[in-house]
């Protein structure tokens, strides 16, 4: 049999695979698929008569490669026929018979096609580098992409390599002794108060494993997302770990809409166990258990308050560190709530900006409005919603779906702005 020389064949595969982290198998593939690819640049070139090749043509072809030899050689498999319409994939009966008397109509037999090593031509050869180029480069996204598609949801250790844009660029590993691959954190999931200097470690949140062809890395990670959190509150407390505390919901605004308010996070947690605070668990002896997270994150203000069933008493907890004198729920069905305070404690319940009632409402799921008690009409509010209600009655043939509509909406509201843990029921 007939062969092309590839000198340093062996060593070629060895060096691959030990820059790209690919096994050798992986890289034995992708230079078989290239060489195809340009043995059929070769016969297009050669076939000049035949304008345009269909896709699947050359699927009876495969190229074998003779590591030790250092070469390779081109296969193709045939259909044993009568008379012959298209000698790519067809052979007549008489010609096999020659050599294989027993052979039958039908049959398939393999034959080599290897061109002759000056036939294989320049363009054939720039075809088959380009080609191993990008199937190498797949090889490593499918690695990659299997690696890390079990981790998303969790968090990493990550350091800064390089900046692209406004993006950092990360290394990561899956685990100790795996190699590292690089991350990309955007702009928009990055922490303000974070110091992104080369080599720096920081933990991210993987977000997502992107699958596709893009060109960069495939791993999207995030500082922002309040997964992280809940990782850092769960690595700390080992209450949550043994599932005596757990995390009912996150609200956070790692980058506020203004420069003026700093990144602040409100967790909810509960516990079954009566003689167990889950609150003070979360915060440690002297905040020594919250201080750890708060570190972590720059120095991000956090609030844990204690989750309840009731919504008021839920509301109030939420707006800590302000001190409530009254939830009033004028409309459940629309989750609008108006909380009472007194007038010293009007900004704190708002916050700065808005963000303390913003991220309770985001928190709780109900809509609050923040209202001074000494001013507040009992009456003309309660009037105010009782109207709004008998205005808006809606046809019994349509209740159903109106009221499908609502639950779908508030769904996509709660998956948008609160972070649920999976065991909250």
């Amino acid at each position: 049999m007939s062969m092309v020389s590839l000198p340093g064949l062996k060593e070629l595969i060895e060096s691959i695979s030990l820059e790209r982290n690919l096994p050798r198998l992986a890289v034995q593939s992708a230079i078989r698929e290239a060489l195809l690819k340009g043995y059929e640049r070769y016969r297009r070139a050669q076939s000049l008569e035949r304008r345009q090749f269909d896709e699947e043509y050359f699927q009876n072809f495969e190229v074998e490669l003779d590591i030790e030899g250092e070469g390779f050689r081109v296969l193709s498999t045939k259909t044993i026929v009568q008379a012959v319409d298209n000698s790519d994939h067809q052979i007549s009966l008489e010609e096999v018979q020659q050599v294989a008397p027993e052979a039958q109509l039908g049959d398939s037999v393999v034959l080599d096609v290897t061109p002759d090593q000056g036939e294989f031509g320049r363009m054939a050869a720039m075809q088959t580098k380009q080609v191993l180029a990008q199937k190498l480069r797949d090889q490593q996204r499918q690695m990659v992409q299997e690696e890390f598609q079990d981790l998303e949801g969790t968090v990493l250790q990550a350091r800064v390599l390089r900046f692209e844009r406004q993006s950092v660029i990360l290394a990561v590993s899956s685990g100790f002794g795996q190699p590292e691959v690089e991350a990309e954190l955007p702009k928009r999931e990055q922490l303000p108060n974070d110091n992104y200097r080369a080599n720096a470690t920081f933990k991210v949140y993987l977000k997502k494993v992107s699958q596709g062809q893009q060109r960069g890395p495939q791993l999207l990670v995030s500082r922002a997302d309040a997964g992280l959190v809940v990782y850092l509150f769960a690595n700390e407390v080992p209450e949550i770990e043994d599932e005596v505390v757990r995390i009912v919901a996150v609200a956070r605004e790692a980058n506020p809409p203004s420069r003026y308010v700093g990144p602040r996070t409100k967790i909810a947690v509960d516990t079954l166990e009566r003689d167990v605070d889950p609150v003070g668990a979360c915060i440690g002896a002297r905040g020594s258990r919250i201080q750890v997270v708060v570190n972590e994150l720059r120095g991000e203000k956090i609030d844990v308050i204690r989750w309840s069933p009731d919504p008021s008493t839920y509301i109030a907890n939420a707006l800590s560190p302000a001190r409530v004198d009254e939830v009033r729920l004028m409309d459940p069905e629309t989750r609008q709530t108006h909380v009472l305070v007194a007038e010293d404690q009007l900004s704190l319940a708002i916050g700065k900006e808005g963000q303390n009632v913003r991220l309770a409402a985001r928190l709780t799921g109900w809509k609050i409005d923040i209202k001074d008690k000494a001013k507040y009409d009992y009456v003309g509010e309660d009037t105010k919603f009782a109207e709004a209600r008998s205005q808006y009655k809606p046809e019994a043939d349509d209740l159903e779906i109106e009221e499908l509509d609502y639950e779908n909406q508030e769904g996509l509201e709660e998956e948008e702005e609160i972070f649920q843990m999976s065991d909250q029921d």
